[in-house]
C-alpha cells in the first residue's frame, strides 16, 4: 500500500513540475512580446488599461478552466 501511495505521488510532482516550467515559460513569452509590441508603438512601456487587464484576466481564467477540465 505504501509502495502504491509513493507512485501515485510521483505523477502529482510531475505534473506539477511540468505545469510550473510551462506556465513560466508562457510568462515569460507573453512579457516579451509585451514589450516588443510596446517598443514599436511608443517606444517606452506599455499603457494598459484596466479594460485591457480585466479582458486579459478573464480569458486567462478561461484557458485555466479548460486545462483543468482535461482532468475529468
Amino acid at each position: 500500500m505504501e509502495q502504491e501511495n509513493q507512485t501515485n505521488k510521483g505523477w502529482q510532482k510531475r505534473f506539477l513540475l511540468i505545469g510550473a516550467i510551462l506556465g513560466a515559460i508562457a510568462g515569460l513569452a507573453a512579457a516579451w512580446m509585451l514589450v516588443q509590441s510596446a517598443e514599436k508603438k511608443n517606444g517606452g512601456p506599455p499603457e494598459i488599461s484596466g479594460a485591457d487587464m480585466l479582458r486579459s484576466t478573464v480569458g486567462i481564467i478561461g484557458i485555466i478552466r479548460g486545462i483543468a477540465s482535461l482532468g475529468d
